[in-house]
Parts: structure tokens; C-alpha cells; sequence
């Protein structure tokens, strides 16, 4: 009966290179982000204005 029960227990372990490749993928999501952002505030809306 114990053989039909077996339960599988996934324990959450924070690995370190899991964690590091997570961190560079979303800053360099920010730095993308920022870095559309300035270009449009200083090329696009100077253009637009004048």
C-alpha cells in the first residue's frame, strides 16, 4: 500500500546561477527599457517640438 503512495516532494532550491542568469536577464530588460526612453526624450520629442 505505501508503494502506491509514494509522493514526490519537490524542495525549492535557491540556486545561485538560477538566481544570477534571472538577475541579468531583467537588468538588462531595465537598461533596454531606460535606453529606448532616453533616446525618445532627447531625439523624438525635440523633433516633434521644432
Amino acid at each position: 500500500m505505501d508503494e502506491h503512495k509514494q509522493v514526490e516532494r519537490t524542495e525549492r532550491k535557491s540556486d545561485s546561477s538560477k538566481v544570477a542568469s534571472t538577475f541579468i536577464k531583467y537588468a538588462a530588460y531595465l537598461i533596454i527599457f531606460f535606453a529606448i526612453l532616453w533616446f525618445i526624450i532627447s531625439y523624438v520629442i525635440p523633433m516633434i517640438k521644432g
